[in-house]
């Protein structure tokens, strides 16, 4: 018998969306305190953010993304899961 488990577990990604409501300096610290990004990190998405209009800032499974996804949006961020 073979026990080894096979799972198709996809990775999936949380995107960070620009808004206009928030400054760079807020979404940083939220990155920082939030997802465990470095500072410079956490500056460099915001800035990829602000001028393309979206920044992955975090790959893995769903139900973790979505767990990080429910903390920043209660900090006010603007995310999707793709």
């Amino acid at each position: 018998m073979d026990y080894t488990k096979k799972t198709d577990v996809r990775q999936k990604s949380l995107i960070l969306l620009n808004d206009d409501v928030n400054d760079f300096d807020y979404v940083i610290d939220c990155l920082v305190l939030v997802c465990s990004h470095t500072p410079i990190q956490a500056e460099q998405s915001v800035v990829i953010t602000h001028y393309r209009g979206r920044c992955v800032i975090k790959e893995g499974s769903f139900l973790d993304l979505l767990n990080l996804k429910k903390d920043l949006t209660l900090y006010g961020l603007d995310l999707e899961i793709r």
